[in-house]
């Protein structure tokens, strides 16, 4: 159970350092930041598949897909309505 919960969340941490890397990084450029969370949320949904082809073991995907893909839209979430209230 450790294990599942740990992918989960490095899941969760590669997804806010790579919001904070563009939200800090690319927002000030006059970019629209928010087009590229998308990919970010794919992605992360795409690493939680990935890692579970390489497993043997299908128990709690479909707990994986949820708990990833709702933290990373928490994630976003948080960063859009920041960059909402920044102006």
């Amino acid at each position: 159970m450790k294990a599942k919960w740990a992918q989960i969340i490095i899941i969760w941490a590669l997804v806010a350092a790579e919001t904070l890397i563009l939200v800090i990084g690319f927002s000030s450029e006059g970019q629209n930041v928010e087009a590229s969370f998308g990919a970010v949320l794919a992605g992360s949904i795409a690493t939680v598949s990935l890692l579970q082809l390489f497993q043997n073991n299908a128990e709690g995907f479909v707990r994986k897909l949820v708990y990833v893909g709702g933290g990373s839209y928490l994630i976003l979430a948080v960063a859009t309505a920041y960059l909402f209230l920044k102006g």
